[in-house]
């Protein structure tokens, strides 16, 4: 039968995802893994941007059939003191934190161009006076 004729010793190849550390950050960067490769594009879900930094450890995945077009998906979480069910959201000095019964907003606040502190104090003259 066909099936029993089917070489049981195939070749291993590449894995088609793999840990790499970024050397050149940026979009596109560049990764170490094993090698270095570099003009590999960044994704991230929809609405969602992000450049990685050097020394990031990030997910490689290797698309393509032979692999030949490497992108970065992800970069490795930061799970220290997250309970499940909570986010963090940083870039820089600056994130968001939604806990189970508090929401943390940590750096300089902005709504439309304006910090926070002068919308509230625009508030405050208006009501006293």
């Amino acid at each position: 039968m066909w099936t029993s004729e089917r070489r049981k010793d195939r070749p291993v190849g590449e894995p088609p995802a793999e840990l790499g550390r970024v050397t050149l950050g940026g979009d596109p960067a560049g990764v170490t893994m094993g090698g270095e490769r570099r003009w590999l594009p960044v994704y991230g879900p929809g609405g969602y941007s992000w450049r990685p930094t050097v020394d990031d450890k990030v997910l490689v995945l290797k698309a393509g059939a032979e692999g030949e077009s490497p992108c970065i998906l992800g970069k490795q979480q930061q799970m220290d003191q997250l309970q499940p069910g909570e986010v963090r959201l940083t870039g820089g000095e600056s994130g968001i934190f939604l806990g189970k019964e508090r929401l943390e907003l940590t750096g300089a606040v902005q709504i439309n161009g304006r910090t926070l502190e002068s919308i509230i104090t625009e508030i405050v003259l208006e009501l006293i006076g």
